[in-house]
């Protein structure tokens, strides 16, 4: 039996909402919001026009990455982000099963420039989140090569 686990979920799109920054009790930056994207293939009927079909998916970021999407989009803005596909399960008021699925983000890019945003602009003081991760504990680590190491290809 294999043990692989892989849940890696990489979304390119618009948000449907401008994204709105709430804090958890305990202070926690935490922002949901929707991202549609456009299917790849679309399906075409006879009598129809070929019309363009998104999915509308749920996301969720945390800490400085919700902080960061909250503050530099808004409603309309292109949005990647890379993330893991979670699942959750609650009672309601009724006491019926409940079941929500969305994508945790991980990180979070820009795709238009400044100008197509409309977005507030980007400032290097003002950026907090890097579009990248880092290790646990620090900087990522990364090989220093020489001018004259040969390439290897």
């Amino acid at each position: 039996m294999s043990s692989l686990n892989l849940n890696k979920v990489i979304l390119c799109g618009r948000l449907t909402a401008d994204p709105e920054l709430k804090q958890t009790q305990s202070g926690i930056a935490v922002v949901t919001f929707t991202l549609a994207v456009n299917r790849r293939f679309q399906s075409r009927s006879a009598d129809q026009q070929q019309a363009q079909q998104a999915d509308f998916i749920t996301l969720v970021a945390w800490r400085q990455t919700a902080e960061f999407i909250s503050k530099y989009f808004k409603k309309g803005s292109a949005l990647c982000v890379t993330g893991s596909l979670q699942t959750r399960s609650w009672q309601d008021q009724q006491g019926n099963r409940r079941y929500a699925t969305e994508v945790v983000v991980d990180e979070a890019m820009f795709v238009d420039s400044r100008n197509e945003t409309g977005a507030a602009p980007y400032t290097p003081d003002a950026y907090t989140t890097p579009s990248f991760s880092t290790p646990a504990g620090g900087a990522p680590n990364f090989e220093e090569m020489k001018a004259e190491d040969d390439l290897p290809f």
